[in-house]
């Protein structure tokens, strides 16, 4: 699942309905609004991820320029009690303290940056379910709705099945009789 990018909401288009009577629409300005202010959210969370990820990166960077700096025996150093500069001679101590520090700076963000992840995670998923609940019933409304509009119509079809049966009936009756009158007085002139 690929995540929607402000581009992707601002962008967005949706078809144009006219509601029937009974049925409920939504305000386009107010939509187009909201989906602005979300494109704006995006936007920000980017800004601010590719903020931390840089900080995250530089981090690393300075890890790296001190690990590279210090002795193969600094690893060890760095798990013991931080010395001073003065006590060993060199940068063991400092360079302990730089190497700590940069690693809460990271572990911070890793952990601000999953908590926000699963944050939007969840808003994420709790505004799909929102939505997929509000689908669900709209289609099971219109669905319903047909459904009554399908037992009127077959209900008026029925009725004008019986209106056609029973004229029809009533022309053939009038037919018969003016047939039988014709015959009748044909007859009847036919013996004058």
């Amino acid at each position: 699942m690929t995540l929607l990018t402000e581009e992707d909401v601002v962008n967005k288009t949706f078809t144009e309905t006219r509601p029937r009577e009974r049925e409920v629409g939504y305000n386009q300005d107010e939509v187009d609004d909201f989906l602005d202010e979300v494109a704006e959210t995006i936007k920000n969370l980017i800004e601010e991820r590719d903020k931390l990820r840089d900080e995250l990166a530089q981090s690393k960077a300075r890890v790296g320029e001190l690990e590279a700096g210090a002795a193969p025996e600094q690893p060890a150093a760095a798990a013991a009690p931080a010395q001073t500069s003065a006590d060993t001679g060199d940068l063991s101590g400092p360079a302990a303290g730089v190497l700590a520090l940069a690693q809460q700076l990271h572990d911070k963000y890793v952990n601000e940056g999953k908590e926000e992840g699963d944050r939007i995670l969840a808003e994420a998923n709790t505004e799909s379910a929102r939505i997929i609940k509000e689908a669900e019933d709209q289609h099971n409304r219109t669905l319903t709705q047909l459904e009554q509009e399908r037992g009127l119509l077959e209900r008026k079809i029925a009725e004008l099945r019986d209106f056609e049966r029973d004229y029809r009936s009533r022309m053939k009756s009038y037919l018969e009789s003016l047939l039988s009158n014709v015959e009748s007085g044909q007859t009847g002139a036919g013996n004058l």
